[in-house]
């Protein structure tokens, strides 16, 4: 995300007083302001750049302030609320585990977090067999670096060597930052790991026909890296973003189905970090699935609980065995509350049968984002949609360039009028409902977004 500020000075807006929506103040609301002042005295700058909303509560697919207004969340707090703002399953297990008077356990044992864990394994594909549990997606990309690396080690002292993808992103710590492969953002650290090479993003627009051998630029791609002096036998593991975040741009299927058949021909391991795409956003449990691929580890997070700080590697038994006992532990793992929320968040998943309906209501979606496209085809570039994941990339018309401005204003207009989406800070507009919203409310918002689209357009004009 850039470093983009809202206008925080209060406009008049035109109400909205709709089923969904309710917008009766001026927005930002003037009473909100002292403490978004208040954060900006006390809080690093970097934690801000959001659209200045005051949250108070959340329920299911809406979001309110205390000030009476009411806004249709097409964020789901960025992809982890996949089971509604305050899941009512979710809010009854934390208060049973509040009221048990067991709020913390560091590594010692507890029965909800083997019935977490057990519910977790049973609940994923069959190469799940043992999961390893942090707090956060970047803790759990960390731990998949340490786990491709011991089991290199294992093969052969100097395979070692990990390939993540360009413009990827996989946290913020320091082995997360390193994987993608931006000199740039990376240059804080001082050092460039030589045992972690990025390969180009493979942006599905780069082809140059339906005919397109993805397979092909695979290997053209590893060849690049191969020239440099890599040698095959000595990748330890691939790290791949399901989709990449910002613009929620999918790889093609062949070159990712080439990426694992080179890696199993060279004994690596391919891990897919699932942190932002898992559990039923997309229209599948997982986005590994539509690439029609196994991996040997995933990373988990965000959607893993629909609430509180939770986040896992999963994966085969001998991999995720390879570390000693006690040698790898974090200070808030299995915390009983965080595994009393992921196994209510996973039965409500399941119950609900959300992940069909992500599926489901992915096709409403894309066919309002496609309508936008065609009635604004020289300010809309490309349309991702899969379940209820969606992004808009826009461009200029003039100069066909990456128009951030744009996507900025039409997310600031939505916000006036009761909707709130991703705020990337680029040249996309991101999309993300919990999987529980009502079809009329989606409706409802894509019809926010389109009008808010024609007004930025016509101010543009």
């Amino acid at each position: 995300m850039s470093g983009k500020s809202f206008n925080v000075s209060p406009s008049r807006v035109v109400s909205q007083r709709t089923k969904f929506r309710r917008i009766i103040t001026s927005i930002p609301v003037p009473q909100s302001l002292s403490t978004l002042r208040r954060l900006g005295r006390y809080e690093a700058r970097s934690m801000h750049g959001q659209l200045p909303v005051l949250w108070h509560k959340a329920k299911d697919f809406q979001v309110y302030d205390k000030f009476g207004n009411c806004w249709i969340d097409f964020t789901s707090t960025i992809f982890v609320a996949n089971t509604g703002h305050a899941n009512p399953r979710v809010v009854s297990a934390l208060k049973k585990q509040l009221a048990q008077g067991l709020l913390h356990t560091y590594t010692f044992a507890s029965e909800i977090r083997a019935k977490f864990l057990e519910k977790l394994i049973k609940s994923l594909p069959s190469f799940c067999q043992k999961a390893f549990l942090l707090s956060s997606g970047t803790e759990a990309t960390e731990c998949a670096i340490k786990l491709m690396r011991m089991y290199g080690i294992g093969v052969n002292p100097e395979k070692k060597v990990i390939i993540s993808f360009k413009g990827n992103m996989h946290g913020r710590t320091m082995g997360a930052e390193m994987l993608r492969g931006d000199p740039v953002l990376s240059d804080w650290i001082g050092y460039k790991d030589p045992n972690m090479q990025a390969l180009n993003f493979p942006y599905p627009w780069l082809a140059d026909s339906s005919r397109y051998d993805w397979g092909l630029k695979f290997k053209k791609d590893m060849d690049l890296l191969l020239k440099h002096g890599l040698k095959p036998q000595n990748i330890c593991g691939f790290i791949i973003e399901s989709y990449q975040g910002w613009g929620a741009v999918f790889y093609p299927k062949d070159y990712i189905k080439a990426l694992c058949s080179f890696a199993k021909k060279n004994r690596a391991l391919v891990t897919f970090d699932e942190i932002q795409g898992g559990f039923g956003r997309t229209g599948k449990l997982f986005v590994f699935q539509h690439y029609g691929v196994t991996p040997d580890l995933i990373c988990l997070g965000k959607g893993i609980s629909g609430s509180l700080p939770l986040s896992a590697v999963v994966g085969r038994k001998k991999i995720m065995d390879l570390p000693q006992i006690g040698s790898m532990s974090s200070t808030h793992s299995a915390n009983p509350l965080c595994c009393a929320a992921g196994l209510a968040n996973l039965e409500a998943l399941s119950e609900n049968d959300l992940v069909r309906q992500s599926q489901r209501k992915g096709k409403l979606l894309s066919e309002r984002l496609l309508q936008l496209k065609d009635k604004y085809p020289e300010r809309v570039f490309w349309v991702s949609v899969r379940g209820l994941l969606a992004a808009l990339i826009l461009k200029d018309p003039k100069t066909g360039k990456p128009d951030a401005d744009f996507a900025n204003k039409v997310c600031e207009k939505a916000m006036q009028k009761g909707l709130l989406l991703v705020h990337t800070g680029r040249e996309s507009i991101k999309i993300g409902p919990p999987l529980t919203i009502p079809d009329a409310a989606l409706q409802e918002g894509l019809d926010v977004l389109e009008e808010c689209f024609e007004e930025v357009e016509r101010q543009a004009r």
